[in-house]
């Protein structure tokens, strides 16, 4: 008995792992796209003077459309299933890279609407997937797993991007069709990949079978679940993540991009999307995969933790990079001695905004999949629906906002979703009266 049992776990342990390198693959060319999408837009307006698109508004469209077909996704994952969720919404972001190849304006927007569509399907499934391939012992693990192998796609594309766009005053047209080439082919080999990953509760995938209803079904469930007291406040976290997702992935490193009193500002561009992906990839594994072993007082203290990280790191933003610097190339002054900014300070603060998005990451995906572990489609899909609302609404202020305001939105998001966060956790101890829930990282 005990031998079929690590026979079952091995195989959902393998899923988990088959799951996660497809992911690694599709986002190593979408994140490498999204962090420099502003810095080549720029470019291509050099080259081309007909394409007037925008890469904020572009990610601001996919953000408004993810959040508004979050409330859609949980009936579709109930109708096709996780895995064919997945491979649709994959499936989008290749031909979002791939228009890159072909730049025009009204294609770069049209593609951004159809890879928000993609972006509710792909992570509803993945989080509908990664449950049911996981029980109460093993979420925390297989969750850490994915989450680090997810983010280190940072390290590959930017990599990539670091050397090719090393010394280059602009991207040039042979440079573009390079990068894009080799990220659209990148995506396509991750869809290629989850073409192989069996179905939850069959004989090949191991994993439990979902207790779905129908399509009409799981849309009422999702909107009874976010009138709850705990998913509204919860809401606020999320919304704070969509904020400083939206910072992270697509402003501050064409902000870094667009400071020229950096030596070589666009060489900047792919290190710091490294560093970003440093951060992610060593929350994921302390607060994930040794979970078990660093978290043993609850969710609230890593979330405090994310807190503080977050807040000294925009303290060093402040002083470091010119307000201006979200717009285009500027000479303005830093804060430092002489205003000259510091490229150690801009790559330490890349890895604090990644370090302290695993903090909280982690600790959400740890308590939606604690507290709502027989509706996790719904819950991940209010999740995400919140968090890439707050994404798309930066996007949008993205292109009028200085770099000031953005920091100030982040500090006071920060500190309310912090709040509420460490108030239903405590509620939660309450409720169990006996020890603080389990942390279960998720992502």
């Amino acid at each position: 008995m005990a031998k079929m049992w690590f026979k079952f776990e091995d195989k959902r342990l393998f899923h988990v792992l088959h799951l996660s390198v497809a992911f690694m693959l599709i986002f190593t060319a979408f994140q490498t796209e999204g962090n420099m999408q502003q810095i080549v837009i720029d470019s291509i307006k050099k080259i081309d003077e007909d394409f007037n698109g925008s890469g904020y508004i572009s990610l601001a469209v996919i953000y408004a459309t993810f959040a508004t077909c979050n409330w859609l996704a949980p009936s579709v994952l109930s109708f096709i299933g996780p895995k064919l969720t997945m491979i649709f919404g994959g499936v989008t972001y290749v031909l979002f890279i791939g228009c890159f190849l072909w730049p025009q304006t009204w294609l770069l927007y049209l593609t951004s609407v159809i890879v928000g569509v993609g972006a509710a399907c792909i992570w509803t499934g993945q989080g509908n997937y990664l449950t049911l391939m996981s029980d109460k012992e093993t979420i925390a693990r297989n969750s850490g797993i994915f989450w680090a192998m997810l983010q280190s796609s940072f390290l590959f594309g930017n990599l990539f991007v670091f050397f090719e766009f090393q010394g280059q005053e602009f991207i040039d047209k042979p440079t573009q069709t390079t990068v894009f080439t080799i990220l659209t082919i990148v995506g396509a080999v991750g869809v290629f990949v989850m073409f192989f990953l069996p179905n939850p509760g069959s004989t090949a995938g191991a994993g439990r079978e979902d207790n779905v209803g129908s399509p009409s079904e799981e849309l009422r469930k999702s909107f009874a679940l976010f009138r709850t007291t705990e998913m509204i406040l919860l809401s606020f976290t999320f919304f704070y993540t969509g904020i400083e997702l939206s910072f992270f992935s697509g402003v501050y490193s064409a902000c870094v991009g667009f400071t020229k009193r950096f030596d070589d500002p666009k060489k900047l561009v792919g290190l710091s999307g490294i560093f970003i992906g440093c951060g992610e990839i060593l929350g994921g594994a302390v607060f994930g995969i040794f979970g078990k072993r660093t978290i043993k007082f609850g969710r609230d203290p890593i979330i405090i933790l994310g807190y503080v990280v977050h807040m000294i790191c925009f303290f060093l933003i402040f002083m470091n990079l010119p307000t201006n610097s979200p717009f285009e190339d500027t000479y303005d002054p830093s804060y430092f001695k002489y205003g000259v900014p510091n490229e150690v300070v801009a790559m330490l603060c890349s890895f604090l905004l990644g370090f302290g998005d695993a903090c909280y990451n982690t600790q959400i995906y740890s308590i939606l999949g604690s507290v709502y572990a027989d509706k996790s489609g719904p819950a991940f899909a209010l999740f995400k629906f919140t968090q890439s609302l707050a994404a798309a609404a930066c996007f949008f202020y993205a292109s009028v906002l200085q770099l000031n305001w953005h920091l100030l939105i982040l500090i006071i998001t920060g500190t309310i979703g912090t709040w509420t966060f460490c108030k239903v956790e405590w509620k939660e101890y309450a409720k169990t009266n006996r020890s603080k829930p389990e942390t279960v990282a998720f992502d």
